[in-house]
């Protein structure tokens, strides 16, 4: 794909590392999917309960807030707790065909602004990752259906051998853009998710959904992306680097 000339004048910026004059400009912007990109945790929430009461168990509505933004292996282990006599890896399988299943029938559910945003980033050449907890196959089918190539690299679940919160998944999502993670701005919904992040060393914007985060858990906290541009991206990272 060949995308737009940046706007405005490259020597009238630099990105982080590089040395020279002018704003401060983040080398990456690292993206979590469910959540922050698209509105799957709805789809989620609804193949755990799924499972969970065809196994003759019962699910509530906050047990399933406490899943969000966790490891999928996690998840499953808590599952199993809940009475679904099955390995890990057929649990996650069965999550995650039921999440598809719904993708496909009722469409992606992109969040609010966030696909404007990474168009915005992919026209000014910002190199882009999608870092996720889901496994692979999901995490294809959704960035193979941005209608654009929207990211430089892909990291799932079955990526990695930690889960967030640890820094693993954000520090495999640098690495794979060849960037220093502390270069980097990561925008996540979870408080898993921001403390792997964090952990990694880059500048972590909070965008809540599901559930509620603490003040002072991410750099800034948005309500959403909706109107947000590249410039408010580098305003961030221009402010926390200059700490």
């Amino acid at each position: 794909m060949t995308h737009p000339q940046p706007h405005g004048s490259p020597a009238a910026s630099r990105h982080a590392g590089t040395g020279g004059r002018g704003p401060i400009l983040p080398a990456a912007v690292l993206w979590d999917m469910d959540g922050t990109l698209v509105n799957t945790e709805p789809y989620w929430i609804s193949a755990e309960t799924e499972l969970i009461e065809a196994h003759g168990g019962s699910w509530t509505h906050e047990e399933a807030l406490e899943l969000v933004g966790s490891g999928l292996f996690n998840s499953a282990r808590i599952i199993q707790a809940k009475g679904v006599d099955l390995p890990e890896v057929e649990i996650i399988d069965e999550l995650t065909d039921r999440v598809m299943e719904q993708l496909i029938e009722f469409g992606i559910p992109w969040r609010p602004g966030a696909l404007a945003l990474l168009t915005e980033l992919r026209e000014q050449r910002i190199p882009t990752a999608l870092v996720t907890m889901s496994i692979g196959r999901m995490a294809h089918h959704v960035a193979d259906r941005l209608g654009f190539v929207g990211f430089d690299a892909v990291v799932s679940g079955d990526d990695v051998t930690e889960s967030k919160p640890h820094p693993e998944p954000y520090l495999r999502g640098a690495q794979l853009l060849g960037v220093d993670p502390a270069h980097c701005i990561a925008i996540e919904d979870s408080e898993p998710g921001i403390r792997s992040a964090s952990a990694a060393g880059s500048v972590v914007i909070g965008v809540p959904f599901m559930v509620d985060l603490p003040d002072d858990v991410a750099h800034v906290l948005w309500p959403t992306l909706a109107g947000r541009t590249f410039a408010d991206l580098a305003g961030v990272f221009e402010t926390v680097a200059a700490r």
